[in-house]
């Protein structure tokens, strides 16, 4: 039986982040805007971004919704831990060694964790 690739994903825990990057709408817009052309995908839509949680300190944060015409982005941010969790899942294939340096560099990060999936 062949086995048939559905997509690509990659999945990033980035620990230590700057937090005025994490807490600012603007800066999570670029980060969508940079990364997309970057990966040669294409947006799909308006960046959903909404800010919630804010009952509990450690889930209160922006989370992100950008889908592309492959798949999509997602992100949550925890600025009480200053963690940022950031997918990437499209059924094209993408360089995930630029999307994860690219990342890592935005958010400052001081370490990261990350995997990438063929499903």
């Amino acid at each position: 039986m062949e086995k048939k690739v559905f997509g690509y994903e990659l999945i990033m825990d980035l620990y230590d982040c700057d937090l005025e990057v994490m807490k600012s709408k603007k800066k999570l817009q670029e980060y969508v805007d940079k990364l997309c052309p970057m990966i040669d995908m294409v947006k799909y839509g308006k960046l959903m971004l909404p800010y919630f949680g804010t009952q509990k300190p450690h889930t209160k944060g922006y989370s992100l919704a950008q889908f592309i015409e492959t798949s999509s982005i997602t992100g949550h941010f925890s600025e009480h831990w200053r963690i940022s969790y950031v997918n990437i899942f499209s059924c094209k294939t993408f360089n995930p060694k630029v999307a994860l340096k690219f990342t890592k560099e935005f958010f400052k990060a001081k370490r990261v964790r990350s995997r990438f999936l063929v499903r």
